[in-house]
């Protein structure tokens, strides 16, 4: 009986590893196809075998670095703006708001904390055409300006900060520094910003990458190609595709450079996540 149940328990964790294996492959296959295709000339981007390398990846980047006068350059420097400076500023702006709604009891709070918990669920598509109104009358529409500004505020970060704080600032700590005379300002950016760490690290990454990644803010606010982002930049490549069809490789290419920033992040920030984990095991 017990030989029974042991195989059918290692039957039921079978079925968990296999689904786990189909969403990796799910979203890591159109990864590799794009990190092949732009290894392939023009003429072998429709004309071979899906996954297999071409022969013009050199010829690719030269041919992308040098189109309209080094846009592309241009493109990723802008996107770096937007998603550096904008995840530095809503991490920061989401800390203060999280320790603020998770450690202080001040009038209004918790329908503060409310409105955030509903910004959760509007999409962020029907925000854009507004935010674009909005803007356009403080003459902000067309600059960097209307890409950053909207990017600061996320509730999605202000709701993880709020929880992280909750649970990693303790009360005591607060108190014995208020005791031994610091001010709210010291003891947010000597005591409680250190403990927060880890927490700001994941709303960064979360922020920068999704700035990284957005595609309709900026496309519905930015008209000029000096302002564009690697997002809309590679679009209008793809539009312009349709009369010159070797305008795709350099799309493909422009778009498998976009992805490597993205895991170089990720790469370097997991040592924060590690030596919190490690930090939590020593206090345990």
């Amino acid at each position: 009986m017990s030989a029974i149940n042991e195989r059918t328990r290692e039957r039921t964790k079978i079925v968990p590893t296999l689904i786990m294996v189909a969403g990796a492959l799910y979203c890591l296959l159109p990864v590799a196809w794009v990190f092949v295709a732009a290894s392939k000339a023009p003429g072998e981007l429709f004309d071979s075998f899906t996954f297999a390398p071409g022969t013009g990846l050199l010829d690719n980047l030269g041919d992308l670095f040098s189109y309209d006068g080094g846009a592309y350059g241009l493109w990723a420097l802008n996107s770096l703006l937007y998603a550096g400076v904008g995840g530095v500023l809503s991490t920061l702006v989401s800390a203060s708001a999280g320790y603020a709604l998770a450690k202080f009891d001040f009038r209004g709070g918790r329908i503060f904390f409310a409105a955030i918990l509903g910004g959760l669920l509007i999409p962020g598509i029907t925000l854009a055409v507004p935010q674009y109104l909005l803007l356009s009358d403080l003459h902000l529409a067309g600059t960097q300006w209307s890409v950053l500004l909207p990017s600061i505020l996320s509730p999605f970060g202000i709701y993880l900060c709020r929880v992280y704080a909750a649970s990693a600032i303790p009360a005591q700590m607060l108190e014995a520094a208020r005791i031994d005379g610091a001010g709210e300002w010291r003891i947010f950016r000597s005591v409680v910003l250190p403990l927060m760490a880890p927490g700001m690290v994941t709303v960064f990454l979360l922020q920068f990458v999704g700035i990284w990644n957005n595609f309709l803010l900026p496309y519905i606010m930015l008209s000029n190609t000096r302002t564009f982002p690697l997002t809309v930049g590679l679009n209008s490549l793809l539009e312009r595709g349709s009369g010159s069809p070797s305008l795709y490789t350099l799309a493909i290419i422009g778009a498998a450079l976009a992805i490597i920033p993205l895991i170089a992040l990720v790469l370097f920030l997991q040592r924060f996540w590690r030596l919190d984990l490690i930090a939590g095991g020593v206090k345990g």
